[in-house]
């Protein structure tokens, strides 16, 4: 039986606080865990499967051009090459997030170095790697094609803009203004597991064993990049180590896979190397941005103005939005947005962890920390005077906004009153030593999902959703929720995620993951409840359910006896509504970062950092912590570390792996303390909970690159803060 829910109204009944199991909230630990820790979790490119063949893509040497031929026949004659495939099938990049259809497809015409343009299939992997360096391609080049963003010859379209009274004149009659322009460099994923699929085919039906986060969506975009309907496919992703959005679509290795399995006749697995992944997945762009601020003498806010460059391929949609939360973050009657795109000959640009927020906010926040210094006042309290009573872009209520308790509650548990406020002044030995501050926010969303709920005879439940767990959280939350809304206990509930058999869920992206998933089983849940109520003759409310047992009435009857041998089995189905346009929604925090600069080197060794977060209801505060120090570790790389660099002559990576893209290793990363606030957002939805996972990156670079400016008087506005750039300022 399927319940259907479509979400209009604020949930006020708070029917998880009137459960008896008491897991919710807890530091549950995660079900996956000890599988993932002892190595008999099986990822992507791990399945064993007969007779598999092993395929290795070829990819293109030029920036802009077109594939002439292949020099197939010296290649077919290698021992162990089963064949060798290119043509228009061929994806030429990966599809964006909830796409749903096939992306732009073609190996003919290259857009981009590194773009996939062959595949070379052999009996081992050693055999097509070494087949693949030796194919010749021959390709007609299109002349120098575009890499720089912000080169004279390079085309921008403006693809936004909005305004609301006059920022030009709010600067002009301004008491104090700040108009400074940011740099940050692109970014990579980096996750742990590189893009890996295996394709098998039954007759015409595909089985795709995949690295992906998002199978309702991806499901399609196989179907749709193949040529064949959607039932045809099957995709399996029950364990994703890591995606950050690199794995939202469907990607080069799945749709080659698929191609040269069918062609064949047999398996064929394709496993990305690390430098393939850099090359031909998807970066986040750079950008430049120019923030505007007017302020009244009392440090208020009358305007902000954001406007911004990033980039991406001809013909392709997505641009960064850097300033997403611009409109409605600080108050200011004068503000305008405007983002502008470039188009060049570089890799995809595409949804990195926090699209938007992670650069844009990063930005903002150092931006108020130097108006902050303009207005002779402290930054925690600069941005206490700025939050708007309502968003002042739409004039919309918030459906909740705790920025100002996490800023105060931060600045206390940090000691922020203590900081030396002269920036230069503290110094131990060779050590300059400041503190930084920064807001956090991330726009809260809610999206369509189903999952289904069976409740055994026997009292074990079964939990089943295409829903993803790409380390978020996702089998813990989801079985936690069943556990306090049945009364069943952990160890006797089964989820099952990541199959695209089971029903449809929202995929893992957005931060809506656990929210949209979870509501989907508490819908079924709820119904089920009002079943075993109906059995014992009491309304739902009345019923208690703990440890396998229901107790109503001063009774205590085991579940399976009011089960009697039937199961009951409920697909709950989540439609959001009227209630996530009704009010702006949102989750908020607040960093606060101590930091050590050699005086001597330039060197920023982060000492200390903390973070204090608001996102609805906690699920559960185990992974919610961990989703936090993941966030506020790539934000150290963001402010110290991280940069994709590319080659000024085809747009090539230079850094195209793990040695030369450098992420914050264990000695880079202090001690990170998390705080998370209790709330309650009825406006999310029925679980009162909001997405965390993308929140803890959003500002936290922000508030290293501010310790820097406290510690040593340096600004560094182009990112990251690398000790040739503190250096350079330093006296």
């Amino acid at each position: 039986m399927n319940i259907r829910f479509k979400f209009d109204e604020p949930d006020t009944r708070h029917r998880l606080d009137q459960m008896s199991q008491d897991i919710i909230g807890k530091a549950f630990d995660r079900p996956d865990g000890p599988m993932k820790v002892s190595g008999q979790a099986t990822y992507a490119a791990e399945w064993e499967v007969d007779r598999l063949a092993h395929g290795v893509l070829v990819r293109a040497p030029v920036a802009r051009g077109r594939l002439k031929s292949l020099g197939i026949e010296a290649v077919s004659a290698m021992d162990g090459v089963i064949a060798v495939l290119t043509g228009e099938r061929f994806l030429r990049v990966p599809a964006q997030g909830t796409e749903n259809t096939a992306p732009h497809q073609g190996a003919s015409d290259i857009y981009y170095h590194g773009q996939p343009v062959a595949l070379v299939v052999a009996e081992t992997f050693e055999a097509a790697r070494h087949a693949a360096h030796h194919l010749a391609l021959e390709i007609e080049t299109s002349g120098p094609a575009p890499v720089d963003p912000e080169a004279s010859d390079t085309v921008r379209e403006e693809t936004d803009r909005s305004s609301q009274g006059d920022l030009d004149r709010a600067m002009a009659e301004a008491a104090h203004t700040v108009d400074v322009t940011y740099r940050t460099p692109g970014h990579n994923s980096a996750a742990m597991e590189p893009h890996a699929a295996i394709a098998q085919w039954d007759g015409d039906e595909l089985t795709l064993r995949g690295a992906y986060q998002m199978l309702k969506f991806n499901r399609n975009e196989l179907a749709d990049s193949l040529g064949i309907p959607a039932e045809k496919v099957r995709i399996l992703a029950p364990y994703v180590g890591g995606g950050f959005g690199s794995k939202l679509g469907i990607s080069h290795e799945g749709v080659a896979a698929a191609l040269a399995a069918r062609e064949i006749g047999r398996p064929v697995s394709v496993v990305l190397s690390r430098q393939q992944v850099f090359e031909t997945t998807i970066r986040r762009s750079e950008s430049r941005q120019r923030i505007r601020l007017a302020a009244g003498e009392d440090g208020r806010l009358t305007g902000i103005g954001h406007e911004y460059l990033v980039s991406n391929l001809p013909e392709e949609d997505f641009a960064e939005p850097v300033a997403q939360a611009t409109p409605f973050l600080y108050a200011g009657e004068h503000r305008e947005v405007v983002e502008e795109l470039a188009r060049v000959h570089r890799l995809l640009a595409g949804s990195v962890r926090a699209p938007g927020e992670a650069i844009g906010v990063t930005v903002l926040e150092n931006a108020m920390d130097e108006l902050a210094e303009k207005v002779g006042l402290d930054p925690v309290e600069l941005r206490l005077r700025n939050i708007p009573d309502v968003d002042p872009s739409s004039g919309k209520p918030y459906s909740s906004n705790r920025l100002a308790d996490c800023l105060v509650h931060g600045a206390e548990r940090f000691g922020w009153d203590n900081r030396n406020k002269e920036p230069g002044s503290e110094r131990h030995g060779e050590w300059l030593i400041g503190q930084g501050m920064a807001s956090a926010v991330r726009v809260n969303m809610l999206a369509p999902a189903e999952a289904r709920v069976r409740l055994s005879p026997e009292g074990d439940v079964t939990i089943e959703t295409d829903m993803t767990d790409i380390g978020t959280g996702t089998y813990a939350i989801l079985t936690q929720i069943a556990s306090e809304m049945l009364g069943i206990v952990p160890d006797r509930i089964e989820t099952r995620l990541g199959d695209t058999d089971f029903p449809p869920g929202p995929g893992s992206g957005g931060s809506w993951g656990a929210a949209s998933t979870g509501t989907a089983v508490f819908i079924a849940c709820e119904e089920i409840r009002r079943r075993i109520a109906k059995r014992v003759a009491v309304a739902e409310t009345d019923l208690t359910l703990v440890d396998g047992h229901a107790i109503t009435d001063n009774r205590k009857i085991p579940l399976p006896e009011i089960l009697a041998g039937v199961a009951i089995d409920v697909v709950g189905e989540l439609e959001p509504g009227k209630a996530q346009k009704a009010r702006r929604q949102a989750t908020y925090g607040a960093y606060f970062a101590e930091v050590a600069v050699n005086a001597v080197t330039g060197e920023t060794r982060v000492r200390r950092m903390l973070g204090v977060f608001s996102a609805g209801r906690i699920l559960n505060a185990k992974t919610a912590r961990s989703q936090c120090l993941g966030g506020m570790t790539w934000g150290i790389g963001m402010a110290l570390t991280e940069a994709l660099v590319h080659d000024a002559r085809d747009g090539h990576l230079i850094n195209h792996d793990l040695a030369e893209y450098h992420i914050p290793v264990n000695a880079d990363v202090p001690q990170i303390e998390v705080d998370l606030l209790d709330e309650r957002d009825d406006w999310a939805n029925p679980l009162q909970a909001k997405g965390i996972g993308e929140l803890g990156i959003c500002g936290a670079a922000a508030s290293v690159v501010n310790a820097i400016y406290n510690a040593t008087g340096v600004r560094v506005r182009d990112y990251p803060a690398t000790l040739d750039k503190v250096l350079a300022g330093l006296p």
